[in-house]
């Protein structure tokens, strides 16, 4: 009885260093993208450097983050999950740990656009979607909510620090302080990491042995990417789930997570204040996405993003007057926006999951491309209407509208039952 007791521990344990390694993966890398909302300003102060040419780069970012999705996930199911994340890794040690070194626009493009890029995009959500895929039969939705809130839990724990370096301190330190994180998980991963529950001599949590395990072929990534985005593209709920994403993406990373600070020290709120604030919105992230984690495996996941979605644009409508206002009125964007930043991913891999079967993991590689471009398309779009009109106010609006045409979006989707996520692999 005691060794069978002692197994069980055992057993456990290995999902909480699979599921643990994976969330600090996350939000190291939630860690390195969120920097550059604390480095606009220092950048066009040292180097004279205009908003629309600090943002360019981040708009480069935004897009490879995204566009390298449908790739991770072939690679993943192709090579292994530890081989990837280790290359994503090392890749941010090198973009960030470089970056001291540059002086002109394109090195930032090269560094924190591609290199940067390149390897968040190898570590983005689609690597919690491909692990809670392979190693949790049940509770996948809940699994997918806290792997997606490590991305609020990153900005929470190095948000107010790197604004509190770049003050005290220089820009410069921040980078190095991305690299040395990123370097300490790559070690992590290197020893403790497993691509898939059999690596282990375990079953996937909440399988038993008479089920039968499906198994992701070991073919051509690019391919198998290629293959994806043809199966994706024939469906109608491919293009609303992607036209949504995009808008998820324009409304999140791209807008308040690249221009959230700066906004407000525009308004004259100091740039720690404003990195506390957005790091804030990430308490409320965790728990918002977790929650939402839970409901997508029991509600329908397009009644679930119809209220996100339409909740939000009303949030970012209110912005201009809170942030003019400030105070209470900025605290109540702050706790509101947070509930809903990221709670949009769940349902959506659930949607996708349960329209593509075994097809999933690259599909939703390709939906959260379009997630990307739509943070791409506000990170560029937004530095260069301030650049044009001296304000903020035209991309909040007009974010806050296009949130609600995605609102409009998910409820055309095709009805699922609410049967758990599929056990793909």
């Amino acid at each position: 009885m005691h060794k069978k007791s002692a197994g069980r521990k055992k057993v456990r344990a290995i999902y909480w260093i699979i599921g643990g390694i994976t969330f600090l993966t996350l939000l190291v890398a939630a860690g390195v993208r969120s920097a550059p909302g604390v480095l606009i300003i220092p950048l066009e102060e040292e180097f004279g450097w205009n908003r629309a040419e600090v943002t360019f780069p981040l708009s480069v970012n935004l897009a490879l983050y995204g566009l390298c999705g449908p790739f991770a996930a072939a690679l993943m199911n192709r090579y292994g999950i530890r081989k990837v994340i280790l290359t994503a890794l090392f890749l941010l040690v090198a973009g960030t740990g470089l970056s001291p070194l540059m002086t002109e626009t394109w090195q930032y493009t090269v560094l924190w656009g591609v290199t940067v890029g390149i390897g968040s995009g190898l570590t983005s959500s689609v690597l919690g979607a491909v692990v809670a895929n392979k190693w949790f039969k049940e509770k996948k939705g809940l699994v997918v909510g806290l792997f997606t809130a490590s991305g609020a839990a990153g900005q929470l724990v190095f948000l107010p620090l790197f604004a509190k370096l770049v003050t005290t301190f220089n820009w410069t330190l921040v980078t190095m302080v991305n690299a040395c994180t990123a370097f300490i998980i790559f070690l992590l991963v290197a020893i403790f990491m497993k691509n898939d529950p059999k690596d282990a001599g375990v079953l996937p949590y909440g399988a038993d042995e008479s089920e039968e395990q499906i198994q992701s072929p070991a073919e051509n990534p690019f391919k198998a990417v290629l293959g994806g985005l043809k199966t994706g593209i024939r469906s109608k709920d491919f293009w609303l789930l992607a036209g949504s994403f995009f808008v998820c993406g324009l409304s999140t990373n791209g807008l308040i997570g690249t221009h959230l600070i700066p906004a407000c020290m525009e308004m004259g709120i100091p740039e720690v204040t404003a990195a506390g604030m957005l790091a804030f919105m990430g308490i409320f992230d965790i728990l918002g996405t977790t929650i939402s984690g839970w409901l997508s495996d029991r509600w329908d996941s397009r009644k679930l993003l119809l209220w996100y979605y339409g909740l939000r644009g009303l949030s970012l409508l209110f912005l201009p007057y809170a942030l003019e206002s400030s105070g209470i009125a900025l605290g109540i964007f702050v706790v509101f926006y947070g509930l809903d930043w990221v709670a949009t991913v769940p349902p959506t891999v659930k949607l996708c999951n349960d329209a593509f079967g075994k097809n999933s993991n690259v599909v939703y590689g390709w939906v959260f491309a379009a997630h990307q471009l739509g943070a791409a398309a506000a990170a560029f779009g937004g530095g260069l209407l301030f650049t044009m009109f001296g304000t903020y106010t035209v991309i909040f609006m007009s974010a806050g509208i296009l949130c609600g045409a995605a609102a409009g979006f998910v409820t055309q989707i095709q009805k699922t039952n609410n049967t758990p996520l599929k056990n793909i692999a």
